[in-house]
């Protein structure tokens, strides 16, 4: 019998954590953004959308529904709040989370190969394209040359 109770107890402690992770979430995403004016609502939204989610791959910090990303949100306002420009919350946030939070990282001598890789992989693309296609022009039979005894019929 006390094994059976321990199996259950076991088998519920997942689903109680589990559980706490999502109230969390929930309770988190009802905290709202205070907003001063339409005006720095206008910012933060533009501002957020150059923004990028630190756990998501691909979502903005306006997009992404990640709790950090609410967190982030929350910071981007307090720094507005106290004045921050745009520059320096997006200094901010490199310093912290690395060029990676920023949509369009600056081309630096580290960041080069983000700007200009995939161009370089297309004109890699082409150019072995471009041999294959010679090869085997090169290589077909002309069709000016004349059947000899090649076929046997």
């Amino acid at each position: 019998m006390d094994s059976l109770r321990s199996s259950r107890k076991t088998a519920i402690a997942p689903l109680l954590a589990l559980a706490l992770v999502l109230l969390t979430g929930i309770a988190a995403a009802m905290e709202p953004l205070a907003f001063r004016s339409e005006a720095e609502e206008a910012r933060f939204r533009a501002l957020a959308a150059e923004l990028r989610c630190v756990m998501c791959q691909n979502q903005s910090l306006a997009d992404s529904s990640a709790p950090i990303a609410h967190d982030l949100r929350l910071e981007v306002l307090r720094l507005m709040h106290e004045g921050r420009s745009d520059a320096e919350i997006k200094d901010y946030l490199v310093e912290r989370y690395s060029d990676f939070v920023l949509y369009k990282p600056p081309l630096q001598a580290g960041t080069w190969l983000l700007w200009f890789g995939p161009a370089l992989l297309v004109l890699a693309g082409a150019l072995v394209v471009a041999a294959i296609v010679r090869r085997r022009a090169r290589n077909a039979p002309s069709a000016e040359a004349p059947a000899g005894d090649e076929q046997e019929w």
